[in-house]
């Protein structure tokens, strides 16, 4: 059940509200997908840096070749890492919005790691336009929900795209990806560490003032 706030009429001053008293949670949640995609490229270049070396001192080539593909390989567990925890941006306010409260570091890293833990979480990450535009009901029902992966996915889908009010909520989300990627590409990157938690507030809320998430 929502609380009383999720289904009201959004607004950026509501949604910007909300994102204030996150903001350690939401600094955490950037400074771990950082760090994840950090040590990401840094395992990628030492590799290189000696599948290089390596090369250099045998003037074989595919020892370089072998690093680069060693490198894309070590780099992918920290890129699945990061993109989970970067998950985070939409879970916790779906948290915060059925439950009315404010959702610490501990109690939104506590969810993300016993989803994953039970598997199946990484449809969360599955790339696709079709998936990301649903994203906002699924990540809700996977945190709030006892529903099965599948079950909670395809009810996502129902929502989203057979509702009557999925295809204004659809619109919304586009405007508000083009909006923050506008801010972002203005301020050289750093207006995304605002437009993407504030958005993903705002877009949680307009998802239940549609009724698209009960």
């Amino acid at each position: 059940m929502a609380s009383a706030s999720a289904t009201e009429q959004p607004t950026l001053n509501r949604a910007w509200e909300a994102f204030l008293a996150h903001v350690p949670t939401i600094l955490l949640i950037w400074l771990a997908t950082a760090v994840l995609a950090a040590l990401g490229a840094a395992v990628t270049w030492f590799i290189l840096l000696v599948g290089f070396g390596v090369s250099g001192s045998t003037g074989s080539d595919s020892a370089f070749s072998i690093a680069t593909l060693l490198g894309q390989l070590g780099q992918l567990p920290f890129a699945i890492l990061s993109s989970l925890v970067g998950v985070l941006f939409v879970a916790v306010p779906a948290m915060h919005y059925a439950s009315g409260e404010v959702i610490t570091v501990e109690a939104a890293f506590r969810e993300l790691f016993s989803l994953v833990a039970a598997v199946g979480f990484v449809l969360c990450i599955v790339p696709g336009i079709l998936v990301a535009l649903v994203m906002p009901i699924y990540v809700n029902r996977i945190f709030l929900t006892d529903q099965p992966i599948t079950d909670a996915f395809a009810a996502s889908f129902q929502a989203v795209y057979r509702s009557a009010n999925g295809g204004s909520f659809v619109l919304l989300e586009i405007l508000a990806w083009l909006l923050v990627a506008l801010v972002s590409v203005c301020s050289c990157g750093l207006g995304a560490l605002l437009a993407v938690p504030v958005s993903t507030f705002y877009l949680q809320n307009a998802a239940y003032h549609k009724g698209l998430i009960s």
